[in-house]
């Protein structure tokens, strides 16, 4: 004679055997939350502490204020906070501008093995920055370099110690970038949507100005908000070829911690690292969104 649980009891039996079976992907996770708690939370901690804190040069008794804030965003400090959001916006700008063409060329083009090849050499250059890639340009392109002396550019008025010169190393890494985030969504476009606008007796411009282009939006405004924060945050590059001559957040920061400028300024440049936090929350809360909106297309 076989025993029947009642129906309540076969339902809690089976909430806990659902439960068990969740609980391993539960501790799976552990070890990477563990992870980033201590790689990014605790420096995150440690930078909106200094970044608030003011000692009293007087008694050296510690406080907590806004004062560094308010330092951060006057003066210098604030010109360069605009001097970087200039750059990242120009150089995001002209790197989704050229980038979107090079990888509607890839995806059209027959050639599986070039397609391959600009994939991976965009992931490649992409990831390829700082001291190497600035003395790549100082020895072709700078005062004396290969290229400047023998297309006689100095004469001419070149200068790649200036804001514009800093744009186009920074293309250097930014075009790469953008190709590899647009090439995903201009590969989801439908074959079906260019022959039911060919048939509606659109061209190929009416077809990118009416169809492709409205598609593509959120992941070109996704692709430029990554670009911006990509250039953003970028310093080896800059330190290395313009020094203090182009006014940049990141090299005002390595100025305040290594006491260059004014001593004790440390706390400043921590506070000038959390403005630059807040500007990334700013990118990744736009980009999150586009991107979400643009897989529903393109899925």
């Amino acid at each position: 004679m076989t025993a029947t649980l009642p129906r309540a009891d076969t339902a809690t039996a089976a909430g806990a055997k659902r439960r068990r079976r969740r609980a391993p992907g539960w501790l799976a996770v552990v070890p990477l939350l563990a992870f980033t708690a201590i790689a990014f939370g605790l420096p995150a901690l440690a930078m909106l502490d200094g970044a608030f804190s003011v000692k009293d040069p007087a008694t050296g008794a510690g406080s907590y204020s806004t004062a560094n804030l308010t330092d951060s965003l006057q003066g210098a400090y604030l010109t360069a906070l605009l001097g970087s959001i200039k750059l990242s916006a120009v150089s995001a700008a002209l790197g989704a501008l050229l980038g979107l063409p090079l990888a509607q060329a890839v995806v059209t083009s027959r050639s599986r093995a070039l397609r391959e090849g600009v994939l991976t050499a965009s992931g490649v250059l992409a990831n390829f920055g700082g001291v190497p890639l600035a003395f790549a340009f100082v020895a072709t392109l700078g005062n004396a370099g290969v290229l400047t002396q023998h297309l006689g550019l100095k004469d001419k008025g070149w200068d790649l110690y200036s804001f514009w010169g800093l744009v186009i190393v920074y293309l250097y890494f930014l075009i790469p970038l953008m190709v590899l985030t647009i090439t995903p969504a201009l590969e989801g476009l439908r074959v079906q949507w260019r022959e039911a606008a060919q048939n509606n007796g659109a061209t190929g411009v009416q077809y990118w100005l009416h169809v492709a282009l409205p598609v593509l939006t959120p992941t070109l405004l996704g692709g430029f908000v990554l670009l911006f924060g990509s250039a953003f945050a970028a310093y080896a590059t800059a330190a290395a070829m313009v020094g203090s001559s182009v006014p940049l957040i990141t090299l005002q920061i390595a100025d305040a911690l290594s006491g260059n400028v004014l001593v004790g300024q440390e706390n400043v440049a921590l506070a000038l690292s959390f403005d630059m936090v807040l500007v990334a929350g700013l990118v990744m809360a736009v980009y999150l969104p586009l991107q979400r909106r643009s897989a529903r297309w393109l899925a």
